[in-house]
């Protein structure tokens, strides 16, 4: 990435790109190390863009770099230790930025590659309303190719750090890599820990040399005048900001600098790619989406929100309560308080909304679960938590936290019907969707928890006397000058004011709200209650036929010697792969999830017995399910909205069964084509040639005729009745009469079945002829065998 103003010859640097080329990793790290200790920031400040970009690729995902995001311990534990060691917030890299950030060094970064909302901000000349970007933008000069920020070396290093987890695209074969044991991951955490710390008051010292002095940041430079956007005027006109002069803030605010710099970079990068504005406008089916996060950047974030939940628990008890705010507090202690609902609450709802509407219907929705509901438990993550019963099964939600519920209403409440909808719409029979759905019911079932949600919804519909026009905007947007601490607004102790500005400033002053315990979402709450029950009928059915299947299969079947099945009942799942395990922890989550949810909405066992019949899922006299809803027409049967319904959400269904001529069935991927086909034409041949000579066969009323008809007849339909007309002309059309059918030879189970019997007859020394006929032998022993027990039951049955 080219930066005019750095390209000047730098002997420093045409070295260290030349090493970067013939040495090996562990010697160009040495060799950084050194030369970071050994040279003047003056020479320093030329190599830091290359050496940034470097490490963690370039902007436009091009260069790869270190590839922090595939490094494991456990594969290249060599590479992992250096890189880790390099990177360390006390390493040799950030000794480079210290040094520069001491001598007031500025570098340029592309407005074009920040997120969607805040480059289109900046490119209309709107000032976004993070101070991150305050006195920042640089306009270019008379033909100049775009918009960048001015940044200090820590802001640069770490716009870089937190973009690569977005920029840098995961190379082929690293898919199945565990995101928890890569170096990125790690390295989070360490910054996280280091910036954010959740004991003491006070960051780690910080120098650019042994006993040196603390570099101050850097100071902010008047920019060109923009446009405020997050502060909502009367007036009808954009106000304008004529000039931003630098504002000498608290000197004991410089103490926390990097602390509120590393924070605002990783909730920029990794939340804000949503505005209002934009989430209103995804709304249209229409609309086309813009940003759309891994599962990895999922897992990421919630280690940040993890982390925010622990520092900011980590106030002082006499400091917990905004009312207590003195000038006393140190502004670390004031941070850890402003934290989440100044930077952080915004942003994540709209992201968690764009993730709950967009994100497919499959079990990796499971990253996005986790992190929400990681967000919605501060308590999990407090001091005293660790001093609770571990036997404790139900632990009391404390009234301490109704304050973060109420003023994060949406959070849970919108949300939680977010989910209902995409719940509705899932397979419950698949364990990780039934898991998915138990691990939202127990959270939301923890008690006191929905009784403080409600409170929050009662002081949220109070009807209002006077709120000022867009007043809520005050939370979220105050006047930025020096560091936010200084205009962070004064506290405000009216409950119901504070749920309503909270309410207002992520979804709109004309928000319609959709009540948590209300009729509409209880609905929804029954349906899926109604879903959740036929989901356990339909897991125990299938381990029932499962089971049945399994054991009335021939053992030769075991070997490819008898037809496969071609009309299976169920389609495939995840419990067809993890068998009556599955089945089990499919029930105890399905079972466990609506137990919560009838505590949470105080649903009835009359409820759900009316809700179980009024969804037809009982069985007939027979044993068997019904079919879906339909009326009879011209052409056979014909779904009704009911029977639509009933299918698409796996309530119901018809027993499909092919019904054109079997021989004739497509190739599967188990059969080898060629030889299916070759069998075919012989079996056609034989069929042709000895049609009457099997016809006669299977007439005779001996065994021999018994024989012949179990082996060599067409078998019959079932349920004719139930055919459409096309249908049974198709059924019409197929040959009758005795048929051999040598199809199953084609398959690649006979023939290492074959091979395998081949090579226990040669261990013997028998001979392939003996091998052979041995073969041929069982097989005979065993058709007398099944046409003898075929005529056992039918002499029984009559």
């Amino acid at each position: 990435m080219a930066f005019p103003h750095l390209q000047q010859p730098s002997f420093l640097l045409a070295s260290l790109k030349a090493d970067s080329v013939n040495k090996p990793f562990a010697q160009r790290c040495q060799d950084l190390a050194k030369v970071i200790e050994d040279f003047p920031a003056k020479e320093l400040h030329a190599i830091f863009p290359w050496l940034v970009e470097s490490i963690f690729g370039s902007l436009d995902g091009v260069l790869v770099g270190w590839n922090l995001r595939c490094l494991q311990g456990r594969v290249s534990p060599v590479e992992y230790s250096i890189a880790m060691e390099f990177l360390d917030p006390g390493g040799p890299m950030m000794k480079l930025v210290y040094k520069l950030q001491a001598e007031d060094y500025k570098f340029d970064f592309p407005v074009s590659y920040l997120p969607g909302p805040v480059k289109a901000s900046i490119q209309e000349r709107v000032l976004p309303d993070s101070p991150l970007y305050h006195n920042k933008v640089q306009f270019p000069p008379t033909g100049g190719l775009g918009l960048n920020l001015a940044l200090n070396p820590f802001e640069y290093y770490m716009f870089f750090f937190a973009l690569s987890l977005i920029t840098q695209k995961p190379l082929p074969g690293t898919l199945h890599i565990r995101t928890s044991d890569c170096a990125y991951f790690i390295l989070v955490d360490r910054y996280l820990s280091w910036f954010l710390p959740t004991e003491g008051s006070v960051l780690p010292a910080l120098s650019s040399s042994p006993g040196g002095p603390n570099p101050s940041p850097a100071p902010r430079t008047p920019t060109m005048p923009f446009a405020s956007y997050g502060l909502h005027h009367t007036s009808l006109l954009k106000r304008h900001i004529s000039h931003q002069t630098s504002v000498n803030a608290d000197p004991a605010s410089h103490e926390i600098w990097r602390s509120e710099t590393l924070l605002q970079v990783f909730v920029e990068m990794w939340l804000h790619h949503y505005s209002l504005e934009m989430y209103q406008k995804m709304q249209s089916p229409h609309a086309k989406e813009s940003f759309t996060p891994t599962e990895e950047h999922v897992l990421v974030v919630r280690l940040l929100l993890k982390h925010l939940h622990a520092f900011s628990n980590s106030l002082k008890p006499e400091q917990v309560s905004p009312s207590t705010h003195s000038h006393a507090t140190s502004p670390l202690e004031e941070f850890k308080r402003a934290a989440v609902p100044r930077f952080v609450q915004q942003k994540l709802y709209l992201f968690l909304q764009h993730c709950f509407g967009h994100w497919p219907l499959d079990a990796s929705f499971r990253a996005v679960l986790e992190m929400w509901l990681s967000y919605l438990q501060p308590w999990r993550y407090a001091p005293e938590k660790q001093a609770q019963s571990s036997d404790c099964q139900a632990r009391c939600v404390s009234e301490r936290w109704a304050p973060f519920v109420q003023e994060n209403l949406l959070m849970y409440t919108k949300l939680f019907v977010g989910f209902l909808s995409r719940a509705l719409r899932t397979d419950l029979v698949s364990p990780k969707n039934a898991l998915m759905v138990f691990r939202v019911a127990k959270v939301f079932a923890q008690p006191n928890l929905a009784e403080m949600i409600q409170k929050g919804e009662q002081l949220f519909l109070e009807p209002e006397l006077v709120i000022p026009h867009r007043q809520h905007r005050l939370f979220t947007a105050p006047t930025f000058t020096g560091s936010f601490l200084s205009s962070w607004p004064p506290a405000i102790t009216d409950a119901s004011f504070k749920v309503k500005s909270h309410v207002y400033s992520l979804e709109g002053q004309d928000c319609k709200y959709t009540p948590m315990f209300g009729p509409e979402v209880r609905t929804l709450v029954l349906r899926l209650a109604q879903l959740i029950t036929q989901a356990k009928q339909t897991a125990k059915s299938i381990s029932d036929q499962c089971g049945e299947s399994t054991a009335g299969r021939p053992f030769l079947s075991w070997l490819g010697f008898c037809s496969t099945d071609t009309n299976g009942s169920y389609a495939a799942n995840d419990l067809d792969e993890m068998g009556q395990d599955s089945v089990r922890k499919t029930d105890e989550y399905l079972e466990k999830a609506l137990e919560y949810l009838c505590q949470m909405f105080r649903l009835s066992e009359a409820q759900l017995t009316q809700l179980t019949l009024a969804l037809g899922t009982t069985q007939d006299e027979n044993g068997k399910k019904q079919l879906p809803d339909c009326v009879v027409g011209e052409d056979g049967l014909i779904l009704t909205p009911l029977g639509r319904y009933q299918i698409i959400n796996g309530l119901r269904r018809f027993d499909i069964e092919y019904q054109g001529d079997s021989e004739l069935q497509p190739i599967r991927s188990y059969e080898i084509a060629s030889l299916v086909r070759v069998l075919f034409r012989l079996s056609s041949a034989i069929n042709r040639r000895f049609a009457g000579p099997m016809a006669a066969l299977c007439s005779r009323a001996d065994f021999l005729g018994s024989f012949c008809r179990y082996h060599l007849t067409e078998p019959g339909l079932a349920d004719r009745h139930l055919l459409s007309p096309v249908a049974r002309g198709c059924a019409a059309r197929r040959p009758r009469g005795p048929r051999l059918s040598l199809r199953f030879l084609g398959s690649y189970r006979t023939l290492l079945s074959l091979l395998l019997a081949f090579f226990v007859a040669s261990l013997f020394c028998i001979g392939p002829l003996p091998c052979a006929l041995l073969l041929v032998l069982g097989y005979l022993l065993y058709a007398v065998a099944m046409t003898l027990l075929t005529e056992r039951s039918k002499l029984h049955h009559l």
